[in-house]
């Protein structure tokens, strides 16, 4: 037999079965096939590990719990396979997983939604936590000698001096505690706030009575939400000036949602400014995604090394310390570098095109963060 000829059956006929080839790691693996012959959704006969015909996977779910479960965190995360695929497209190689998603390539990827998703909660959470730190004193060696940096200029003068007594005996004698006890208590009487009557309103002072905001174009029942937070707003100024966290963590609850909603908007700026690029919506939606993603991600490893700093700081690790500004510096100018570079890579028009759309985009974009910023800290107010 001649072995460049394609095997045959006993009945004369060429086998027509597809060969089963391409990298194993985009299919499921052995330990997680149930090994049937047929789908066991539709009957159909099984040329691989999914069915061809409906596309359910032969997978066995019949094993022990704990081996279950983590199979369930990994198709949930894609930690051990295409997540982290993922990431050196992401952080690397700007464009490049937009361009390969909208080429077909997208099994070898974390899906953009979820990669959205994934990366903002870890930001948001991370900010969530490190923002609700009361009071960080830092010691530092510079050319006067030690400086104390108090962050929050109305702590608990019983709080700094327990801060002031945890310091090292040999820092401590350069430091006059008594002076800055003195500073921080002075700092104490500025307490903020303001009065129903600073609130203005047809050049008078605001009244509910005789005054109240009355906008004809608004229906009566916003006029009336108005004029009661305006009643309200000292009472939560003075709340919010005896504890800031209450407002940091409404904001936060807002903000994540706002910036899922944003995404659509994004979406259409991009597709505004390409308009004779004739690509789909969708196309303009999924490059957002990846580019909030790796935003996502940048900040949080940006936290991540600020607060790295900060302890390499405290304990006097000069040389780690200063790595930590560089990694933050090459971060921060990467990012505005990255997304210059992705327009190019995926919109592939001249460079000089490419720099004049991104100044009109970055423009339009600051400005639509500037009003959503806004509006959530107003929104966050409101709800308080």
């Amino acid at each position: 037999m001649n072995p460049e000829q394609p095997a045959s059956s006993e009945s004369g006929q060429v086998d027509q079965s597809p060969a089963l080839i391409g990298n194993p790691s985009f299919s499921l693996s052995e330990k997680k096939l149930a090994g049937s012959d047929n789908c066991l959704n539709c009957g159909t006969a099984l040329k691989g590990p999914f069915c061809y015909f409906c596309g359910q996977p032969d997978r066995n779910f019949m094993r022990f719990f704990p081996v279950l479960l983590r199979d369930l965190m990994e198709d949930l995360l894609d930690l051990d396979s295409r997540f982290m695929r993922t990431m050196k497209p992401l952080l690397f190689k700007p464009g490049r997983l937009t361009r390969d998603y909208m080429q077909g390539r997208r099994f070898r990827y974390a899906p953009p939604m979820r990669l959205y998703i994934f990366s903002s909660i870890v930001f948001f959470l991370l900010a969530a936590l490190l923002s609700t730190d009361s009071i960080s004193i830092n010691s530092s060696a510079d050319e006067t000698g030690f400086n104390v940096i108090v962050d929050e200029p109305v702590a608990e003068q019983q709080s700094v001096e327990e801060a002031m007594n945890s310091l090292p005996s040999e820092v401590r004698e350069q430091v006059d505690v008594d002076e800055i006890l003195s500073d921080e208590s002075d700092t104490k009487v500025i307490t903020g706030g303001f009065e129903i009557d600073d609130i203005q309103f047809n050049d008078e002072p605001w009244d509910r009575e005789t005054n109240p905001v009355d906008i004809k174009w608004l229906p009566a029942w916003l006029n009336d939400r108005i004029n009661n937070e305006i009643e309200e707003s000292p009472h939560k100024a003075e709340q919010i000036n005896e504890n800031p966290n209450l407002i940091i963590d409404k904001v936060f609850d807002i903000l994540p949602a706002t910036m899922f909603i944003l995404l659509p908007v994004v979406a259409l700026i991009f597709k505004f400014w390409y308009l004779f690029a004739k690509r789909y919506y969708i196309e303009h939606l999924i490059f957002s995604l990846h580019n909030h993603a790796f935003l996502f991600v940048s900040l949080t490893l940006i936290l991540l090394a600020n607060v790295s700093e900060t302890l390499f700081t405290r304990y006097g690790y000069a040389g780690a310390e200063t790595a930590m500004i560089w990694v933050i510096a090459i971060i921060g100018s990467w990012i505005p570098l990255y997304m210059l570079i992705s327009l190019r890579v995926v919109y592939r028009q001249n460079w000089f095109m490419t720099m004049a759309k991104f100044a009109v985009i970055g423009l339009s974009y600051l400005t639509l963060l500037g009003l959503v910023t806004t509006g959530v800290a107003l929104a966050s107010f409101v709800l308080l």
